[in-house]
């Protein structure tokens, strides 16, 4: 065997190699960045809301809830904190997720407050099936010549 046919023998394999090396030095390691969204929740600021406070020490203690709910007279105010962390190709994931919430009594004290986790929570699926409704399957072709 001749060392030109050792050589085209030997190429794909080298070739390959160099594509190896030069793919894996593009993946991505670590974490590029960790940020937070939605609202930050202080410490200090939980303990400062106890029960029998009214909605408006809570809104100057914590700020405007980002969701509210209402149930019979009895009122929720939810703070969400999530923090996530994005790769180098902009794949994000949750790594953590806070909720505070507070509940308030019919007359607008604080009834009780909770703070949640991810843990907490649930997946649940999101069903993707749809009503149809008149002219909605139509074609553009259909609908004209039922017009007419």
């Amino acid at each position: 065997m001749t060392a030109r046919t050792a050589l085209a023998r030997l190429a794909p394999i080298v070739t390959a190699a160099a594509l190896g090396l030069a793919l894996s030095a593009c993946a991505s390691t670590g974490v590029v960045s960790t940020r937070t969204q939605g609202y930050v929740i202080p410490q200090d600021a939980i303990q400062q809301v106890r029960p029998g406070s009214s909605q408006d020490l809570v809104r100057v203690v914590l700020g405007s809830p980002q969701t509210t709910s209402v149930f019979d007279s009895e009122t929720a105010w939810y703070y969400v904190e999530t923090r996530v962390q994005q790769t180098a190709f902009g794949l994000t994931t949750s790594r953590e997720r806070t909720v505070l919430a507070v509940y308030f009594d019919s007359n607008n004290r604080v009834a009780d407050t909770a703070v949640y986790s991810l843990q907490d929570g649930r997946v649940f699926a999101i069903e993707q099936r749809r009503t149809p409704s008149f002219g909605q399957d139509q074609s553009f072709i259909q609908s004209l010549l039922n017009s007419i």
